[in-house]
């Protein structure tokens, strides 16, 4: 569909009639094969499975033909290693020190001081259902001022470890070993959720990438050019999927019209045995958990119909330690 950012977006957000999905760019697909490139990765020898990764020689990275510096992994990670970090964004990183935008809505203090903890003592899927519309971000290390668009050192908390190390080597396979995670955005979308057509350039560091990692329902993300009037590109993201946005996709236009649902629960396939998340860097108390079915049920459940993106950038350039 060679139609402009804007109209890609309002076409794909529509609800009735539901939008034609054919021409949305799956990497899963053979028919879209004229629109991708096949990228190559730098194989290393620290163990992809240390941050729940199957071996970096067995994925599948495309490029975007038409949005050069757009990367597509096909979900990389083991079912175990989605567990553990959809476990992390929802148990931990809506808890302080990290900050979400519960903190401006009049809930039970409870939900403020531990919202996972809240969801899944409650009982009643009517208020399961409202807590899944209330938490729609979280943010980590270096919180981004939404009004003024900017970073401060006063705003700012540290990065999770875990996290930072996943992304380093992400990075590193990828050809951007100098990455360092300095902040994150956890956006949590319920049915019927959007996120409206951007660009990130409040970062000091425009060159270094930005890495966008899918857990739960599919959704359709939309890549445009520099201008809401450049055409635009649909792509298909499933549970796993990681995106970089490098070089020239840097500072372009995106957004999520559409949250699909009915998606297969590929964190829920069957793990190898034993399967175990080895670094050091890594909650092996909660690593463990995430093979309990009694701990894993609520989680199961509020992915049945939400989506949850985790978005990692580099803030500060070079080696400088402050802004």
């Amino acid at each position: 569909m060679s139609t402009s950012f804007s109209e890609a977006f309002k076409f794909y957000k529509r609800k009735c009639p539901f939008p034609e999905l054919s021409g949305v760019v799956d990497p899963r697909d053979g028919k879209f094969r004229e629109c991708l490139k096949t990228r190559s990765v730098q194989t290393q020898p620290q163990n992809s499975s240390d941050f729940g990764l199957i071996p970096p020689e067995t994925w599948s990275v495309h490029e975007l033909r038409n949005h050069p510096g757009l990367l597509i992994i096909q979900n990389p990670f083991t079912s175990l290693g989605q567990r553990y970090w959809i476990s992390r964004c929802l148990r931990d990183f809506p808890k302080a020190p990290h900050r979400t935008n519960l903190q401006t809505q009049k809930l039970p203090e409870e939900v403020h001081g531990d919202f996972w903890a809240f969801f899944c003592k409650a009982e009643e899927k009517a208020i399961q259902k409202k807590l899944k519309s209330c938490l729609r971000w979280s943010t980590l290390g270096y919180h981004h001022d939404w009004d003024r668009k900017i970073y401060s050192e006063k705003e700012k908390n540290p990065f999770p470890e875990d996290l930072q190390g996943l992304t380093s080597f992400l990075g590193m396979i990828l050809g951007f070993s100098d990455f360092r995670a300095q902040a994150a955005i956890v956006n949590f979308y319920p049915q019927g959720s959007t996120l409206a057509g951007h660009t990130d350039h409040s970062e000091v560091n425009l060159e270094a990438p930005l890495f966008s990692i899918s857990f739960g329902q599919e959704a359709i993300f939309l890549i445009g050019g520099p201008s809401k009037d450049d055409p635009a590109t649909p792509l298909r993201l499933h549970s796993g999927d990681v995106v970089v946005m490098s070089r020239e996709s840097r500072l372009c236009y995106h957004a999520v019209p559409k949250i699909l649902q009915g998606c297969e629960a590929s964190w829920n396939a069957e793990m190898a045995h034993p399967e175990v998340l080895k670094n050091p860097l890594i909650d092996q108390d909660l690593c463990e958990k995430c093979t309990q079915g009694d701990f894993w049920q609520p989680f199961d459940q509020y992915l049945s119909d939400c989506r949850i993106n985790l978005n990692i950038r580099q803030v500060l350039a070079g080696n400088a330690t402050t802004l």
